[in-house]
């Protein structure tokens, strides 16, 4: 009988370790938030909307993923398989992208490529994203190197490359997902600001004779 026992413990407790093993902590998914409200800019009376087109809008390969990733050295990145974004890095981005500028300009003539619906556009704007990650000691660093075309996409009006910085307010996932967000809403606004310079017509002055 005794004999019997422990075999039967012993079943009870490889079950246990066994059920226990399959057990898996459960992913917490996360999205990028666009700027808080703000009033736009007055529209100059000769733009008074602009349309802009988004993209193409390029990542590495090793963000486009759905881990969260950091950056732990110079040469090692951590990939977070328990927190996630919500949809994918790429659409996230161009979401909130779209979503700040259409505020800071005040239109909602914002198409974000590749899109169905097609309308005259007054600009494009491109990016490629070198770094948007968190890193070791709390920052969350977003570098693009970003371009603005003329609405056929054949003229290059101006191009430039930005890092920008912001710190997590704590050590969770949450909290560098929004510094993030906030690195993102940095360049909405420089962005917007050389939108509108672009489309205020420049007005030739002439010396009396």
């Amino acid at each position: 009988m005794r004999i019997q026992w422990v075999a039967g413990s012993v079943v009870r407790l490889l079950a246990i370790l066994i059920l226990g093993g399959c057990t898996t902590t459960p992913a917490v998914f996360y999205t990028l938030s666009p700027m808080p409200p703000v009033a736009a800019e007055p529209a100059s009376p000769m733009v008074p909307g602009l349309a802009i087109g988004i993209g193409p809008v390029h990542f590495p390969a090793f963000l486009n993923r759905p881990q969260i990733v950091s950056r732990a050295t110079t040469n090692r990145l951590l990939v977070d398989e328990f927190h996630r974004w919500g949809g994918s890095l790429e659409d996230d981005f161009l979401r909130v992208l779209g979503e700040n500028l259409g505020q800071l300009l005040g239109t909602g003539r914002i198409l974000v490529e590749p899109a169905e619906a097609r309308y005259p556009l007054d600009f494009r704007v491109i990016a490629d994203v070198l770094r948007f990650e968190g890193t070791a000691n709390g920052d969350a660093v977003f570098k693009v190197r970003w371009g603005v075309l003329d609405a056929p996409g054949e003229q290059i009006l101006l191009v430039r490359e930005n890092t920008y910085h912001s710190r997590a307010t704590n050590a969770q996932p949450e909290a560098m997902i929004a510094a993030l967000s906030e690195t993102l809403s940095a360049f909405s606004r420089d962005l917007a600001v050389q939108l509108r310079s672009l489309s205020t017509p420049v007005i030739e002055t002439s010396n009396p004779p």
